[in-house]
């Protein structure tokens, strides 16, 4: 059987899809004061950020190596060591990803799937206790 496997990133919708589920991201964080803990952790503007991001789950998800080409391996944990981020922190990242998952219009086996994938990377970034 010659079945055609596909990258995540495929399966998301390639770049713009991956742009668009940044941006959504970035926006509940913007706006929602649920999200005001890990909001507080950024710059006052997000674009650096949302670039970054996107950069990063672009090659994360099997398309291009838009990240790794302009600041070398993602290193996250080293990245974030700087932040504070703790059990509140990664909760609210892994609820805003999640809620951006489905303003995508993502579909559901694909955000289980994602959002397990990036539960033990958001997980790992932990520094602190608590």
């Amino acid at each position: 059987m010659n079945a055609e496997i596909t990258t995540l990133y495929e399966q998301l919708g390639g770049e713009a899809a991956i742009r668009g589920l940044v941006d959504a991201f970035y926006d509940h964080m913007d706006h929602d004061p649920a999200y005001a803990g890990i909001r507080a952790l950024h710059p006052p503007s997000t674009q650096g950020s949302r670039d970054k991001l996107h950069w990063f789950l672009c090659g994360w998800s099997g398309g291009p190596s838009y990240y790794i080409e302009r600041f070398g391996h993602p290193r996250l944990r080293a990245r974030h060591l700087p932040f504070p981020i703790g059990v509140s922190e990664r909760d609210q990242w892994l609820k805003c990803m999640a809620q951006a998952l489905v303003d995508s219009d993502i579909a559901e086996p694909l955000q289980r799937q994602l959002l397990g994938a990036l539960s033990g990377t958001a997980d790992w970034m932990r520094n602190r206790d608590g």
